[in-house]
């Protein structure tokens, strides 16, 4: 059942489109994000929802009821920042029992609520500490709890851990999706980082000024980018164009096998780097860098002719930089992107 319903939604300072006809559905218990560069519109989409941004065209429903004249504090929604905005005056119990309070909840009935809540996100008899004493990651944590304590219909996110170093943010965005599945959750986020947005979404939506440019499950973007946009935004380099027949693509490094089915004519294909492997015989090219990445290396290579490619091989044996190596390309790595 569709819980979230953007229709036509339009937003312009001027002449600017900021968002432009977006069309969106998030169905009841769904996690979706929403990723893009800075200027996409993925955050103005979100206070769109809050009731923070006006429409310019369009309609928002939620539950099927258009919110148009509804108030932000009267949509049943949860907003969470990047900075968190938590409260310096009040301890942590005091942060996530605010909203409660407001609503006019009993006293008793909010400390049983506001204990289990920080039980759920893992910060158990936390309600005396002060905010100031706490961590980015357990500020993060109080920060979820306040959002989730007046039981939004749909909670909303803007870039959540944004602010946390790389080894955190991974750790907290399993928890997240454990924590919202077990909750049954709604929730409707934004980034700018594709990996954060994958491990936590069901569904994907990649923006692009002010536009929907592809929408899926994280495996189909990622598998099968809508466009060049989405596939550099992605993080492939290794896009050329190409012209693709009879399960072959002619290209500036040779001849490229495609996969099965494959559209033909005049394209741009995507070779992803873990598709581009060395071998006895093939594209010759210089080894330009390599760097390190943990479970393999990444390379970037020059070719006799075209633009600059990047590979990846194991650990062991990996050329050096000024080596002259040979390539040639997996078809199963190779998306043939759509026309336009």
């Amino acid at each position: 059942m569709t819980l979230l319903e953007l229709a036509g939604v339009s937003v312009r300072f001027g002449e600017r489109a900021v968002v432009d006809a977006v069309d969106l559905e998030v169905a009841e218990h769904e996690i979706v994000c929403v990723l893009g560069p800075s200027g996409s519109g993925k955050s103005t989409l979100l206070r769109v929802v809050a009731g923070l941004q006006p429409v310019s065209a369009g309609r928002v429903l939620l539950g099927g009821a258009d919110q148009a004249r509804v108030p932000a504090h009267r949509r049943g929604v949860g907003l969470m920042f990047q900075d968190h905005q938590l409260f310096p005056h009040r301890d942590v119990g005091g942060n996530v029992a605010f909203g409660l309070r407001m609503r006019g909840s009993a006293r008793a009935a909010y400390e049983a609520q506001v204990a289990q809540l920080l039980e759920l996100v893992g910060l158990p008899g936390a309600q005396g500490r002060s905010v100031a004493s706490l961590s980015g990651g357990e500020q993060q944590r109080v920060a979820l709890a306040r959002a989730l304590a007046p039981s939004p219909r749909l909670l909303m996110l803007d870039e959540p851990l944004g602010q946390l170093d790389r080894g955190l943010r991974e750790r907290l965005v399993v928890e997240l999706r454990g924590l919202f599945s077990r909750l049954g959750t709604t929730v409707l986020a934004v980034t700018h980082d594709q990996g954060e947005a994958f491990a936590l979404a069901d569904r994907v939506v990649v923006m692009r000024d002010g536009r929907i440019a592809q929408a899926g499950t994280p495996l189909e973007v990622w598998q099968r980018p809508a466009s060049e946009f989405v596939a550099r935004f992605l993080g492939f380099e290794n896009v050329i164009p190409a012209t693709v027949v009879g399960g072959a693509a002619a290209t500036a490094w040779g001849k490229v096998q495609v996969p099965p089915g494959s559209p033909e004519g005049e394209r741009r294909i995507l070779i992803r780097p873990a598709g581009v492997v060395l071998t006895a015989a093939g594209l010759r090219c210089e080894v330009v860098s390599r760097t390190f990445r943990g479970t393999h290396v990444a390379l970037l290579l020059r070719p006799e002719a075209g633009p600059v490619l990047e590979a990846e091989c194991g650990l062991a044996g990996a050329p050096a930089v000024g080596d002259r190596v040979a390539v040639s390309f997996t078809p199963a790595e190779v998306v043939v992107l759509p026309a336009g």
